[in-house]
């Protein structure tokens, strides 16, 4: 089994018009609501894949029992709410555009305890585990490092894709896998680094300190791996264009797949997979799904060039 972490869940809503613009009155095609949020669409993904994936996390009652009746849930009843995401799908651009709501503020002082508590009550069952997305108010950042040490600690390979104050502490946990958008791979590292090689260079220091590996997810560009035993840049010759909202939980999917069955990961092919897999989802107007045939046919035309690794001052010495 896989275990999912989403401490600010949320409900995703999905207006489809032919055209949007700022400023004018618009008639909605159709209206799409289900149940979201990072953590819950790499379950949706990973059981699209054929993997028992189980979602756990903070929620309100109605959205917990709501999620119950979809997917295996377990989480801690810490919200006085859940918010939404709104996001405006174009017919005729393919354009996406996404409002996402803060949150909920958690109220319950020993919410982060029963949750850390529900984790290492599963870390004996597990063969993965994935901390994604955003943290409401009231919640300490450093609540997934501590999550994801436990259970690096217990054998069980571990990837955040986080943001903030939170992805820099998780950062610091000797064997995790980072999963950061440019946007948030940029804010960690303060850096501007746009191009392949740049990328390798600000973060090997990571790796070099103890993350297991660092995957920066570029959009359509595809995605640059930085691991100990390599890097390498992998993307589509020709990028899909459609909804965009939610392709990095496929890579997280992909990634956590591929490190629950192994401890020799093989990088070049879990990179095929996780742009394959992102690709897929990319022509579904809804995040956390995957076009499970065309991730079939993209895989043989995904791109994986290895990257000439700079030699750390570690081992220069």
């Amino acid at each position: 089994m896989i275990l999912t972490v989403t401490m600010n869940p949320a409900y995703d809503v999905t207006y489809r018009v032919e055209n949007f613009a700022r400023g004018r009155t618009h008639r909605v095609r159709s209206v799409e609501q289900r149940l979201g949020g990072k953590g819950i669409n790499v379950a949706r993904v990973l059981n699209q894949l054929g993997r028992y994936a189980r979602a756990t996390g903070f929620a309100d009652h109605a959205f917990a029992a709501a999620a119950e009746a979809e997917l295996p849930v377990d989480f801690v009843h810490a919200l006085p709410w859940v918010r939404r995401t709104v996001v405006i799908s174009e017919s005729d651009t393919g354009t996406a555009t996404a409002l996402r709501e803060p949150g909920a503020r958690v109220a319950n002082p020993h919410a982060s305890e029963q949750l850390e508590v529900r984790v290492s009550g599963n870390l004996a069952h597990i063969s993965g585990l994935v901390i994604a997305g955003s943290l409401p108010d009231g919640i300490d950042p450093g609540l997934p490092a501590r999550i994801a040490q436990s259970a690096l600690e217990a054998g069980v390979p571990t990837v955040c894709d986080l943001d903030g104050p939170a992805l820099r502490m998780a950062s610091r946990v000797p064997g995790v896998v980072l999963l950061p958008g440019i946007t948030e791979f940029e804010s960690l590292t303060k850096s501007s680094a746009d191009t392949p090689a740049a990328l390798l260079a600000t973060a090997r220091p990571l790796v070099d300190r103890g993350v297991g590996a660092v995957i920066v997810t570029r959009g359509s560009l595809g995605m640059v791996a930085v691991t100990p035993d390599g890097a390498w840049n992998a993307y589509l010759p020709e990028p899909l264009t459609g909804n965009p909202t939610g392709a990095g939980d496929p890579v997280s999917a992909a990634v956590i797949n591929a490190l629950s069955r192994t401890d020799s990961p093989d990088w070049p092919e879990i990179l095929t997979d996780a742009v394959a897999t992102s690709a897929a989802s990319v022509v579904i107007p809804i995040a956390g799904e995957i076009d499970r045939r065309l991730r079939g046919h993209l895989a043989p035309t995904v791109v994986v060039e290895e990257l000439d690794t700079p030699v750390s001052n570690s081992e220069s010495a």
